[in-house]
């Protein structure tokens, strides 16, 4: 972390301390008189949103940049999965034969995150949304490998805790789905999509846009489990239509297994000319 103690300004911390030592007043306990900064109602209303925005977009990229993250391989997947030893409380048979991926999410992780601590752990760290299902097994092979992983987590209206396999000093939770889903993106070397539902599709979706029309690098993105998306998905159909152009299928490589996707990715045309897709940058 960047070192201010030099500069000649009082820093914001003696000050918020200061104030607790302060005279209890009526004006001193008054909403005015807190400082900004400190004040989590004043910070909430309505007219912080693009100061609440900025705030969180800045704080997981300045923890990241001080735990010198410089590229990751961001997980998407169903929070219903379960993994193979829980598949008979699956809610429906599908998913209960969807654990499989649960097995292929943690071993592709432990592959990978290995690979990344004999090569210092900074480059190809694992990045999953930080709940249960696919994003567990993520988080839970890179920790299974001795390394680090991140958790992205979202503020649900039935709350999600982060699964215990995130590394907790990048274990980041976010109000702004927007935001997220930057932060998903903006270090990712690779995305893999398993199996899910409405939010592994938008995700999924969004960054083959982005990739699309050339906001983001074009990264090695691998599906795992052919007969699931061309069973929800007639990718064919949307060529055919012309909505999208022929040349947009090879956009994806579908896998199975995670020895099949550590080969579709160190076999990937142009892997490495451009670390970190940034979209918007």
């Amino acid at each position: 972390m960047k070192d201010h103690r030099n500069h000649p300004l009082r820093d914001s911390h003696e000050d918020r301390e200061a104030a607790t030592h302060i005279p209890d007043t009526p004006q001193t306990r008054a909403p005015s008189y807190a400082l900004a900064f400190a004040d989590e109602e004043f910070l909430c209303r309505e007219e912080l949103r693009p100061v609440r925005l900025q705030l969180e977009l800045l704080k997981p990229e300045m923890l990241m940049n001080e735990a010198g993250i410089n590229s990751t391989i961001v997980l998407f997947g169903g929070a219903r999965i379960p993994e193979p030893s829980q598949k008979d409380t699956a809610r429906t048979q599908t998913l209960a034969d969807l654990s499989q991926y649960y097995t292929e999410a943690r071993r592709f992780s432990q592959m990978m995150t290995k690979r990344s601590v004999e090569n210092g752990g900074t480059d190809d760290v694992i990045a999953t949304g930080g709940g249960p299902g696919v994003m567990e097994a993520g988080n839970r092979g890179a920790e299974d490998a001795g390394g680090k992983s991140i958790g992205l987590n979202i503020v649900l209206p039935h709350e999600q805790a982060p699964n215990t396999y995130v590394s907790p000093e990048l274990c980041f939770n976010f109000h702004y789905f927007a935001v997220r889903k930057m932060h998903f993106l903006m270090r990712a070397g690779a995305v893999c999509v398993f199996p899910g539902g409405f939010g592994t599709l938008d995700e999924m979706f969004e960054a083959l846009t982005l990739i699309q029309t050339g906001r983001m690098a074009r990264v090695p993105f691998l599906l795992f489990g052919r007969s699931f998306w061309e069973k929800i998905i007639n990718w064919e159909a949307l060529a055919d239509a012309g909505t999208i152009s022929e040349d947009d299928l090879s956009l994806f490589r579908f896998v199975e297994t995670a020895e099949e996707a550590v080969a579709a990715l160190d076999s990937w045309e142009g892997k490495g000319e451009k670390r970190g897709a940034i979209p918007g940058r």
